[in-house]
């Protein structure tokens, strides 16, 4: 199977890990990470807080992880979506209700429950 996860993946957390040893017990997981200018324009100027290179250098390192791709906009996202042949989509408990970019492209969408509270934007805004 062919696993796709998607997001900023900024600061790392330990639900981020969690979230990744989730989806490769489905299968192979691909990784698409937010180009910085992506990131400035839905997070604000200040982010992100590591650059596109270190991000895509840590999620590499991850066990979890087979491979990472980078994309600046919706359809690009969409496209590499399609390349990789996604069987799963698995992405956060809090877009249940909202829409997924790329789910008309793969046969099922899986939703991951928050670990705790964590959460990049309060990690950064606590220091």
């Amino acid at each position: 199977m062919r696993i796709w996860v998607n997001g900023t993946f900024d600061v790392l957390h330990i639900g981020h890990l969690r979230l990744l040893q989730y989806a490769n017990s489905f299968g192979d997981v691909r990784v698409g990470i937010d180009k910085d200018s992506r990131v400035k324009e839905l997070k604000g100027d200040n982010r992100p807080i590591n650059n596109w290179f270190d991000r895509i250098e840590m999620m590499r390192s991850i066990k979890h992880v087979n491979s990472v791709v980078g994309f600046s906009t919706d359809e690009e996202l969409q496209e590499e979506i399609k390349k990789w042949n996604t069987d799963i989509m698995i992405v956060g408990s809090d877009y249940k209700d909202k829409p997924v970019i790329g789910s008309e492209l793969v046969k099922e969408v899986l939703f991951f429950d928050k670990i705790g509270n964590h959460s990049t934007t309060k990690i950064i805004s606590h220091g």
